[in-house]
């Protein structure tokens, strides 16, 4: 890669930073300010990124550490909820009146989408509906502080957010805003469809084409990144997502999957006692999942578009509430 020469000087939103705080005689000491870790961080991006080490030493000076980042993501796990408790968080009259006027704002740039990528416009209303509602909560800590607190002060996945952080950074500098003025979620995740900095440099898209990729607050930016996530991860046009299945005799449970991953055909759970509620070939795999919903268990058979949405979240229950969400979304825009 060749290293850039000048940094400062062509990307104008970090000269201001940096011009000020050598103004100030470097500033006041920050949180970072002499950390070994933030130092042989600055190196690794100097050498092998082509950024300036001082102007880069100029953004840490600012960063601060959150302790309410270490509590938020070293609590212990709350006690896991049922299907029937989870459901009502996400489906909710207000959510989907939301998502219709989204809908309705966006509905030409939603129509793009589903044409170029496949994906259904409910499937990318709902996600930003779940993530954010709409872009009421993307996050109140700036990135870089979210990121270096996690990055720098939590060991566990220390390794997995300074990667992060160098994928912040560099679309920073791609995008040619101030690393400063960026928020997010306590995590680091970012804009309306709360995607974390690796995410938005493989997979976001400058969906109206003036030459950013701003999914903060632009929602064609935002939907066209939804879009291009769940195509590049396997959504497949015009596809089901689950199947409903009836169950009976003494070895269903033995179908269900351990994971997400769709390690069981219909074939295989058909012969457990399984049957699904659509004509399905017996050599489709399938994440075979039961869920405890209000009048009792469920079971479902998750699709490889199911697949797809676990890819955004790993998690059954949440790609559930994604597509029943999307579901509930089209007949209200029904009848509407």
């Amino acid at each position: 890669m060749q290293v850039m020469r000048g940094w400062a000087t062509r990307y104008a939103p970090w000269v201001g930073l940096v011009s000020i705080l050598g103004n100030a005689q470097e500033a006041l000491a920050g949180d970072y300010e002499g950390s070994p870790q933030v130092a042989e961080f600055v190196g690794e991006m100097t050498r092998d990124y082509g950024f300036a080490g001082e102007q880069l030493m100029g953004v840490f000076r600012e960063a601060e550490r959150k302790q309410s980042i270490l509590d938020a993501i070293s609590k212990p796990a709350e006690r896991v909820k049922q299907w029937s408790e989870y459901r009502p968080m996400f489906i909710t009259d207000a959510r989907i009146a939301r998502g219709v006027d989204f809908w309705r704002q966006h509905e030409a740039v939603l129509a793009r989408a589903e044409q170029e990528y496949g994906v259904p416009a409910q499937v990318i209303v709902s996600i930003i509906g779940v993530e954010t509602f709409f872009g009421r909560n993307t996050g109140n800590y700036r990135v870089i502080d979210a990121l270096s607190t996690l990055g720098f002060d939590y060991p566990p996945r220390a390794e997995f957010f300074r990667k992060e952080l160098r994928e912040f950074l560099l679309l920073a500098r791609e995008e040619q805003v101030d690393p400063l003025t960026l928020k997010g979620s306590y995590a680091g995740a970012m804009g309306l469809p709360q995607f974390m900095p690796s995410s938005f440099r493989a997979y976001a898209v400058d969906f109206d084409g003036d030459g950013h990729i701003n999914i903060w607050t632009n929602p064609d930016d935002a939907i066209g990144s939804v879009a291009s996530y769940f195509k590049q991860h396997g959504w497949v046009a015009g596809e089901p997502v689950v199947s409903r299945a009836d169950v009976r005799g003494d070895q269903v449970d033995e179908g269900l999957t351990d994971g997400i991953e769709p390690t069981k055909t219909v074939g295989d759970l058909r012969a457990l006692g399984w049957s699904s509620h659509d004509a399905l070939r017996d050599d489709m795999p399938v994440t075979a999942f039961r869920l405890e919903g209000d009048n009792g268990p469920e079971y479902w058979m998750g699709l490889k578009n199911f697949y797809a949405i676990t890819r955004y979240n790993r998690s059954v229950m949440y790609a559930m509430a994604v597509h029943q969400l999307s579901e509930q979304l089209v007949q209200a825009r029904g009848v509407k």
